[in-house]
């Protein structure tokens, strides 16, 4: 599946940090990131943010006549290549040179090439409207589940209708945030971000209790145990994650295994994570709600009115990462 979606941007200064967004939605270190365009729509300035936020510290300019040029950041080593003077066979052989490359390859005037088949991320610009241009991501590194599998799945588990119900919200609303990201400039991966809701709470039932749940027949119970026993001592943010990386999916366990609230969750450091645990924190059953309320619905149905110190933390939490996120609908 390609996931694929269209920003446009005003000026260089937005086109600057649409880039800066890129380096927030990367699920691998050895990547080959294409860019094609005419003269002028950009591709060297989406560049210099998404390399800056990498953490080049190097000036960054396109490498016209050198044809390639080498970064060294925290994250991944960085090659950046420009075929633009190049004729097909050129560009192709020094593609080919460099397919072995162990970090992220940048490529500028990948069309030169006469294929785009071999990266993994394809960012096309060209001149939009009201004198701004248009950028169009293509999305290839991932695995996505199909939707026919999903709801296999939840049969499979007997997931109860009110967790599938709430996973659809949670896929719903996600979603939508993610849209008005996009609007503001902000990459995300819609089809990621919408399939990661589906499945956030696939394993929801491991940390039930017996008697516990609307839907707890004895029917169920065996088949919650009988799922269990396949990944014993797991919260279900990592039975599902572990479930998903059996199933080849492994960049949707990345975004899976850290919406819980345990510190087992691990830290969110994509932008598909962080949407993924601030949705979820603001869907209560199927129901859209405030964070309070939610935290509210926490103390309620699992502290017994009582409020605790974890409820707290990731109260705080929450409403740091909410202001975070509607922060980003400001560039």
């Amino acid at each position: 599946m390609v996931d694929t979606t269209t920003i446009w941007l005003a000026d260089a200064d937005s086109t600057h940090l649409c880039g800066k967004s890129l380096a927030h939605t990367l699920y691998g270190k050895y990547l080959t990131i294409g860019l094609n365009g005419d003269l002028g729509a950009g591709k060297t300035t989406f560049l210099q943010g998404f390399l800056k936020e990498l953490g080049v510290s190097d000036e960054i300019t396109s490498p016209t006549y050198a044809l390639e040029q080498r970064y060294n950041s925290p994250i991944a080593d960085i090659i950046h290549i420009d075929l633009y003077r190049l004729k097909e066979k050129q560009a192709k052989e020094l593609l080919t040179q460099t397919d072995d490359f162990e970090g992220i390859r940048c490529v500028e005037w990948i069309e030169k090439a006469g294929t785009n088949d071999m990266c993994d991320i394809v960012i096309s610009l060209a001149d939009g409207k009201d004198g701004g241009r248009d950028i169009n991501i293509e999305f290839r590194d991932m695995s996505y589940p199909t939707k026919e599998q999903i709801l296999g799945w939840r049969e499979d588990m007997s997931l109860p209708p009110h967790i599938c119900n709430h996973c659809d919200a949670v896929a719903k609303f996600a979603t939508s945030f993610g849209q008005n990201l996009l609007k503001h400039g902000v990459i995300i991966r819609p089809g990621a971000l919408h399939t990661a809701g589906l499945i956030h709470d696939l394993m929801r039932f491991v940390d039930f209790k017996d008697g516990s749940t609307k839907e707890d027949s004895k029917e169920d119970r065996s088949i919650w145990n009988t799922w269990k026993l396949q990944y014993p001592g797991l919260h279900h943010e990592d039975a599902c994650a572990a479930f998903l990386e059996e199933h080849g999916h492994n960049a949707f366990a990345t975004i899976v295994r850290t919406h819980g609230l345990g510190s087992h969750s691990g830290p969110l450091n994509t932008i598909e994570q962080k949407l993924l645990f601030y949705s979820d924190k603001r869907v209560a059953e199927d129901v859209v709600v405030t964070l309070q309320e939610r935290f509210d619905d926490f103390t309620i149905r699992y502290g017994n009115g009582n409020k605790s110190e974890e409820g707290e933390i990731w109260l705080k939490g929450s409403l740091e990462l909410e202001k975070e996120l509607t922060g980003l609908c400001d560039f």
